[in-house]
């Protein structure tokens, strides 16, 4: 017998990786990878969220104006009545030697549309093409921030994809109390828009008798405090700097043992604000975070090294969602829930054990067949089915794949699809063992006849599941998955590991001569 040959070692170093990294998750063992379930078997939240996208162009303005007042007063140019109204941005230079200087740097940034009514005078929008780039970008972005920010909470595997052109769908597996579910909801919808606004000192004493119209008319904003909404504050609208410009943001304590959030910005930020602060000292400085008003302390000194703090009565949880909303970046512009489900365990108990039922009845329908037609043959055959299905829960543990209602039915049609290489294979040995091939013959012929329909069929099918995984949504991309590495793990098990098996039972089978014993077969 030829024990040792390089198939069969391989079929058993298989065996073991599927029993070793596939027990974890049958046995639901702590410790090792074990297969993550999906929201329709494990229950939790799906989402359906409304992107504002434009929210996206007005930031976009926003921030091209906070652009400009900077470049103003890094140049030392003088412009008056910078405001921004409807998507535009109105300033006037007041030196006409230096519109060389500003139409230069204007000409730096892409998709803006200037206008000038008079010599002095800019009327600066976006382009049509411009706005809709921004919206579109601003989806992706949406649906990339909140990925981040639910990577961060701890969430396992959740679904944030895009759909259609303005809305993206969340879904939060595991989601099972009502505090777990506001708490992720807040951490998604938060826009996390932090900004570093000048106050108007100068009329900050009439903050309480101007409406909104009549402070824009000063180029300033009224803003309430977070914590009282009764107390306002008049600042300039151009922010100093925004959250684009955070590199890291974590919760700390207070003198007080409060929670605050500190955060450090990027080295332009960096200078920005230290440059601001040596202008503005005896100033108050308002930290915005989402258009209200956290603190606004007074500037002392020049403040270097880039960082600074938020405090406003946090509790640790408000503060560690927004520490981590500031670290994923602010959204570009604001979600609204369309449409919220709520998936209970028992459903995806009730799912798991109707998929598992019906994979179970599959395999023993398939293992009874095999058995009775094949013989013997067909105990080999089996033997790699098993083989196939551990390896395709131990690939899914390890690469912490997301096990769906869908995936366990690529898991049923698997085991079908498993067999179907060693009908095949059977089959041929088979046919010419009926013409009077001898069994060594036979066996090495039939498996080298197989190879073309079982490369057929396995790569067509294999193709296929990419499509579905390149195109589809959640679902369908686990259906993908089961099936693609139950084709790549049934070529294993069936073209090598079979194989091996007879090389190592040929002279025993030779010996015997009872072809209807091992190959169903007279």
């Amino acid at each position: 017998m030829k024990i040792f040959n390089y198939r069969l070692i391989i079929f058993a170093l298989s065996i073991v990786f599927g029993v070793v990294f596939a027990m974890p998750s049958f046995l639901q063992m702590e410790s090792g990878k074990k297969i993550n379930l999906g929201l329709d078997l494990q229950g939790g939240l799906h989402m359906l969220l409304g992107v504002n996208t434009d929210e996206a162009v007005s930031s976009k303005i926003k921030t091209y104006a906070t652009s400009i007042k900077y470049f103003a007063e890094d140049e030392e140019i003088l412009i008056d009545d910078l405001s921004m109204k409807n998507d535009t941005i109105r300033f006037m230079v007041l030196d006409e030697d230096e519109l060389p200087k500003v139409d230069e740097m204007l000409s730096t940034i892409k998709g803006l549309s200037i206008q000038k009514p008079t010599p002095l005078d800019y009327v600066i929008t976006l382009t049509a093409e411009e706005q809709a780039i921004v919206k579109d970008l601003s989806v992706t972005q949406a649906v990339e921030t909140i990925r981040n920010r639910l990577d961060q909470f701890g969430l396992a595997e959740p679904t944030v994809i895009r759909q259609g052109e303005a809305d993206i769908v969340v879904e939060l597996p595991g989601i099972k109390t009502i505090e777990e579910e506001r708490a992720a909801r807040e951490l998604i919808s938060k826009p996390a828009n932090l900004e570093l606004m000048a106050v108007d000192e100068d009329m900050a004493d009439q903050v309480y008798s101007l409406s909104p119209e009549q402070a824009a008319q000063y180029g300033d904003i009224i803003l309430e405090q977070q914590d009282d909404p009764a107390l306002k504050y008049l600042v300039k609208e151009i922010p100093i700097l925004n959250g684009s410009q955070i590199i890291d943001a974590k919760v700390a304590f207070d003198q007080s043992n409060q929670p605050i959030i500190n955060f450090t910005l990027n080295s332009s930020g960096a200078r920005i604000f230290g440059e601001f602060t040596a202008k503005s000292i005896g100033k108050r400085l308002a930290v915005v975070l989402d258009g209200k008003v956290y603190s606004a302390p007074n500037i002392r000194e020049r403040i270097g090294g880039g960082s600074g703090q938020i405090s406003g009565g946090f509790t640790i949880t408000e503060a560690g969602n927004v520490a981590i909303a500031l670290r994923s970046g602010a959204l570009p512009a604001s979600v609204k829930l369309l449409e919220k489900r709520s998936v209970g365990p028992s459903l995806g108990a009730d799912s798991i054990q109707a998929s598992l039922l019906a994979l179970i009845l599959g395999f023993i329908c398939v293992v009874v067949f095999m058995i009775v037609y094949y013989r013997m043959a067909g105990i080999v055959a089996n033997i790699a089915l098993i083989t196939n299905i551990f390896i395709i829960v131990a690939v899914m543990a390890m690469f912490g794949a997301t096990l769906t209602l869908p995936g366990m039915a690529g898991i049923v049609l698997t085991v079908g699809m498993a067999v179907d290489a060693n009908v095949i294979i059977t089959e041929r040995i088979r046919e010419l063992l009926k013409s009077g091939t001898s069994i060594g013959k036979a066996i090495e012929d039939g498996y080298a006849n197989a190879m073309s329909a079982i490369l057929d069929a396995n790569i067509t099918t294999l193709l296929v599941a990419v499509i579905l995984y390149a195109y589809g949504t959640g679902p369908i991309k686990g259906f993908a998955v089961t099936i693609s590495i139950g084709i790549l793990a049934s070529m294993l098990t069936a073209i090598l590991g079979t194989h091996g098996i007879y090389e190592m039972l040929l002279n025993k089978i030779q010996k015997s001569k009872n072809t209807l014993f091992w190959f169903g077969v007279k």
